[in-house]
């Protein structure tokens, strides 16, 4: 049946007491008395009357079933109410209870209830999570932020520098309360920190050598900032992730960044080379100290010694001039032979001159001792055996000659 049938809506029936049409809606008569029974019985109304029509004839009002009907529906909005007190907090977050919008209490993990709203309202802070402020760029490295990334040093030198902070929130109540935007006040108190410790530092210090301690530096001062502002957030850690000069002189800051790195390579080289040198020069001028001491101490014993004996002499002399003079002479020619080659003569032989070379036998007998035990035996082969006479004048030290020469010698003294 069509919407815009008039009979759409009406139960009526054809003339053989059949439904016109068993197949179409229900009748809205039906649906609208049922309705109003249902309120009546609600409310304490009745049907007076009534027949098949079904249509009211009259209703009469009962105030005891309205009166509990309207308890009933006050106490279920009343424990709906009280029930939408009950709140959880996880074992990472702290609850942080309002009355009225002044702080009452804080409250830990589990299950709790506070007084419903509005009277009483809660807000969950995360205390354990490690939160991160980026600086100078965001998200990436490469999406700088140049209004937050660019600082002046302190030798007027411009950097480029990123970094993150990372934090904690310490006391929930100062986190809610003290501040309207506290993650908008960790950047700013960050970016204040960095450009102070930036600015009283050189450029070669931050870009190289001093980055632990620029993070370090600049943490310290980030606390302390945020302290004063009573935010009750805590700094964990800050990390710079990335420093180096503006893009328009970065090519000149890498040559100069070369320059610098052969001079300290060629400091370097220099210093080894010197390192080596040094040690050994010293080395040799300790040594020829040493010996120089040596020599001198040498000399110096020397010659107090000759004294010592010069004046151990001349009191033997005093004593015996004679025996000293001799035994003088015999030091002395027994210092210069052993320094001279010795040969031995037959002079009374009948005309065959016989010598016989002892130090060249006594320098080949201390260079190879067998060699020299076979040379002896050769030599004594070869050369005929010295007469008694012959072998008299060897052993004698001073012939008779040499005596009249000594006494000669002795007397003319």
């Amino acid at each position: 049946m069509s919407l815009n049938d008039p009979r759409w809506g009406n139960n009526s029936d054809s003339g053989d007491g059949k439904r016109a049409s068993e197949q179409g809606p229900p009748d809205l008569e039906d649906i609208w008395r049922d309705l109003n029974r249902r309120l009546g019985s609600i409310f304490g109304r009745k049907a007076a009357g009534g027949g098949q029509s079904g249509h009211d004839n009259g209703t009469q009002f009962n105030g005891k079933h309205f009166g509990s009907g309207i308890g009933l529906v006050v106490a279920a909005i009343l424990v709906l109410w009280l029930g939408s007190g009950f709140y959880m907090v996880d074992a990472s977050q702290r609850a942080v209870v309002l009355r009225f919008g002044k702080f009452k209490e804080v409250t830990g993990a589990g299950l709790q209830w506070r007084l419903p709203y509005p009277i009483e309202t809660n807000e969950l802070v995360n205390v354990s999570q490690v939160r991160t402020a980026e600086i100078g760029y965001r998200g990436n490295e490469r999406t700088k932020d140049l209004h937050e990334a660019l600082m002046l040093t302190d030798d007027e030198n411009i950097i480029n520098i990123q970094f993150a902070v990372q934090y904690t929130i310490s006391d929930p109540v100062a986190f809610v309360f003290n501040n309207r935007e506290p993650v908008d006040a960790v950047k700013q108190a960050a970016e204040t920190a960095m450009r102070e410790v930036v600015g009283k530092s050189k450029m070669d210090f931050v870009l190289y050598q001093g980055k632990d301690q620029v993070a370090k530096s600049a943490s310290a001062l980030m606390q302390s900032i945020l302290d004063r502002y009573k935010t009750g957030i805590l700094i964990s850690n800050v990390t710079v992730q990335n420093a180096q000069p503006p893009e328009q002189v970065q090519d000149a800051f890498n040559d100069a960044v070369k320059a610098g790195q052969d001079l300290e390579r060629q400091k370097n080289e220099g210093q080894a080379y010197a390192n080596d040198v040094i040690p050994k020069a010293r080395g040799t001028a300790a040594r020829l100290m040493e010996e120089a001491a040596g020599y001198s101490a040498n000399v110096t014993l020397r010659a107090e010694g000759d004294a010592s004996r010069f004046k151990q002499v001349v009191s033997e002399y005093a004593k015996a001039p004679e025996v000293t003079r001799n035994r003088m002479y015999l030091d002395t020619m027994q210092q210069i032979f052993a320094n001279t080659s010795k040969v031995l003569v037959d002079a009374k032989s009948s005309g065959n001159l016989l010598y016989l070379p002892l130090d060249k036998l006594i320098q080949s007998t201390a260079t190879s001792a067998p060699a020299a035990a076979s040379a002896d035996t050769s030599s004594a082969s070869s050369v005929p055996a010295l007469t008694p006479d012959a072998a008299t004048t060897a052993n004698a030290i001073p012939d008779s000659r040499s005596r009249d020469g000594l006494r000669s010698r002795d007397g003319g003294r």
